[in-house]
């Protein structure tokens, strides 16, 4: 779910800016559904890999007090050197309590139309601040995680936090019950310096119509690391531009052997929750 620049503090007026728009209200994040064309930005020989094209599709809803839903399918169609080309269809969906005590996942990955993993499980935690996961997909299994752990949302409010607050480097450990539910990455964030309101030129025409060029934005990078691997190079690697409503475009994704970009063709918002008392999300 989205992954790398040099590090680059926030600073000077725009920093200003943005510790005063970080005073006004807390960080929320926009109910949107956004649409991506993927298609293949570069690939190592050794990959075998000549070209990729297809569509993610990207929906999130929800609020603090209901918790936070988010919907992901992405959809790709992979051409090796020989010419025969591959149709994989991933698929996940997930909700997380507003206040990260609770997080719930599924997933299903689809190769020509033919199923194959799946993985389903929730995760709790608890008063002392450890993390249980229970898994009833693709196996029933448990595991006991550090307190430490991010869950998704949890890692996107506390990026765009340190984005608003001027700092250039953010560090997190993150499940978000990938890789069959069994792992915990270590990643590294690094955002870029804020790019002001109406200084950007080249925008597609759904970001340019919702507004994205009257925001403040910031260029990120996060690498995700294996968390015992102790490998200096990331498993894989996210970039793009992150505006202040929670909206992202200009995706790169690097898996190391090759990697793919993630051009902004569709975006809508969608009907914020609003919380009726403000203890609810508890």
């Amino acid at each position: 779910m989205l992954t790398i620049a040099s590090a680059a503090m926030l600073a000077g007026g725009l920093a200003g800016q943005a510790e005063a728009f970080a005073g006004k209200e807390p960080i929320k994040l926009t109910p949107h559904r956004a649409v991506y064309e993927v298609t293949l930005d570069d690939a190592r020989s050794a990959s075998g890999i000549t070209g990729i094209d297809g569509r993610m599709v990207f929906e999130f809803t929800g609020s603090e007090c209901d918790g936070y839903t988010l919907n992901m399918r992405m959809v790709t169609q992979m051409t090796d050197s020989q010419g025969q080309t591959n149709l994989t269809d991933l698929r996940s969906s997930t909700w997380e309590q507003g206040d990260g005590q609770k997080f719930r996942f599924q997933s299903a990955q689809y190769l020509n139309d033919k199923l194959g993993d799946v993985t389903m499980g929730r995760a709790t935690r608890n008063p002392d601040a450890a993390v249980q996961v229970k898994l009833s997909q693709p196996s029933h299994a448990e595991l006991n995680l550090s307190g430490k752990v991010l869950f998704p949302t949890q890692h996107s409010l506390a990026l765009m936090n340190a984005a608003v607050d001027g700092q250039g480097l953010l560090q997190a450990q993150i499940y978000d019950g990938s890789e069959k539910g069994q792992k915990v990455y270590e990643t590294t964030a690094f955002i870029g310096k804020p790019v002001a309101p109406g200084t950007e030129d080249k925008l597609e025409a759904p970001a340019k119509e919702k507004g994205l060029a009257g925001l403040v934005s910031w260029p990120v990078s996060i690498g995700y690391f294996e968390s015992k691997a102790g490998d200096l190079t990331p498993s894989y690697q996210i970039d793009f531009r992150l505006y202040a409503n929670g909206v992202s475009r200009e995706l790169l994704i690097d898996y190391g052997d090759f990697s793919v970009h993630g051009t902004l063709t569709s975006l809508e918002y969608l009907k914020a929750a609003e919380c009726r008392d403000p203890t609810a999300a508890r």
